[in-house]
């Protein structure tokens, strides 16, 4: 039963690696896409913001995807090793996510008062 589980999760966490991935991938190309239209394409500097809004929200939930898939790897049977891995992992993760989601409210609240959409 623990061999199962073991490959199950291990499954599991590479199955959100990928997906992490993928969210990233497509991610980075409509980054691309909506970026080089706007430079040939000027309309102002609100188009900008919003393509890097849609981005930055892209990449917490990345973000957010990887944090779980190494929770997930870690589940079975972790050594002191393992722990310590995760947890600055986790750290450094949930920093980048709190400060990407702060500058992504910050660029929100100024496009708003702007009254821009």
């Amino acid at each position: 039963m623990k061999d199962i589980a073991e490959t199950i999760t291990k499954h599991l966490s590479s199955t959100v690696e990928v997906i992490a991935a993928i969210v990233i991938g497509i991610s980075l190309l409509k980054f691309l896409y909506r970026y080089f239209i706007n430079i040939f394409h000027p309309n102002d500097g609100a188009a900008n913001q919003a393509i890097r809004i849609q981005f930055g929200s892209s990449l917490t939930v990345a973000l957010e995807l990887l944090l779980a898939a190494d929770i997930l790897a870690t589940a079975i049977a972790p050594t002191w090793d393992d722990i310590g891995k995760l947890a600055s992992i986790a750290v450094l993760r949930t920093a980048l996510n709190y400060f990407l989601e702060r500058e992504l409210r910050a660029s929100e609240t100024n496009t708003s008062k702007q009254g821009i959409k």
